[in-house]
Order: structure tokens, then C-alpha cells, then sequence
């Protein structure tokens, strides 16, 4: 009897490859001071990753918030840790202030956001692919 993989790998490597691409395309940009980019696209890169995975598992949705992908693969079964859930929601802040002016009260994002605040943000995006990767292996990726 032969064992079925249920996880399409390719699905998931096409995600996971822009996932990379992006992250590096944010340490870029943090290394060049342009830290609200360097956070957005930190946030694109987690989500890109678990999009992935769910679509490795079968599962396409659609939206951004990072926090919710994580729900969506804690109901298939898989446990993110508090710390790995805390960086989702992290993530989730950077989605629209770090492009639009209306989010804030006055000035433009490239003034509200710091190389420290970059360094956080590469940081959960990271936690977030590694994770992911971790995963997908297991999975048979």
C-alpha cells in the first residue's frame, strides 16, 4: 500500500520563495532607512509564507491579517505558540500605517517608524517563515 502526501509542496514553494524574496526585499530596506517599508513588507513576507502552508494543505483564502492565517491553521490541527501568535499580531499592525498618511493624525508613515521598530518586525517575520518552513517539512515539503 502506498502512502498519499496530502500537502502539495509546489503550491506551498511558490508562496515560500516570495515569502524569502520579500524578507530580504525588507532587510533592504531597513539597512537603507526605510523602515516603514522594511515593517510592510515584513508583514507581506509572514503572510505570504502562511498562505503557503494553507494553500500546501489545500486551504486559499483571502485578506491579510496574519493573526487570522494563524487561526486558520490552528483549526487544521497545528498549535502556534503564544510567543509565534503575539508575532502575528504584531505583523498585523504594520499592514496599513506604514503606507497611508490618514493613518496617522498629521505627517506622512515614513516619519512614525524607526529602525528599532524595523528590527522588530523582521524579527516576528522571521519567527513566522521559520515556523512555517518547520511545518511544511513536517508535512512532507
Amino acid at each position: 500500500m502506498s502512502v498519499v502526501n496530502l500537502f502539495d509542496r509546489v503550491e506551498f514553494e511558490r508562496w515560500w520563495n516570495q515569502a524569502q524574496h520579500t524578507l530580504q526585499s525588507a532587510e533592504r530596506d531597513a539597512h537603507e532607512g526605510d523602515f516603514a517599508w522594511a515593517c510592510f513588507k515584513a508583514q507581506q513576507a509572514g503572510e505570504y509564507a502562511l498562505k503557503g502552508l494553507l494553500r500546501g494543505f489545500g486551504k486559499r483564502l483571502a485578506g491579510h491579517s496574519v493573526n487570522r492565517l494563524l487561526g486558520e491553521l490552528a483549526a487544521l490541527g497545528l498549535k502556534p505558540s503564544p510567543e509565534l501568535v503575539r508575532a502575528g499580531k504584531a505583523l498585523d499592525f504594520f499592514y496599513i500605517p506604514t503606507r497611508y498618511p490618514d493613518a496617522f493624525p498629521s505627517g506622512s508613515p515614513h516619519e512614525y517608524f524607526s529602525e528599532e521598530t524595523a528590527k522588530e518586525a523582521l524579527h516576528h517575520a522571521r519567527q513566522v517563515l521559520d515556523w512555517t518552513l518547520e511545518v511544511a517539512r513536517e508535512a512532507g515539503a
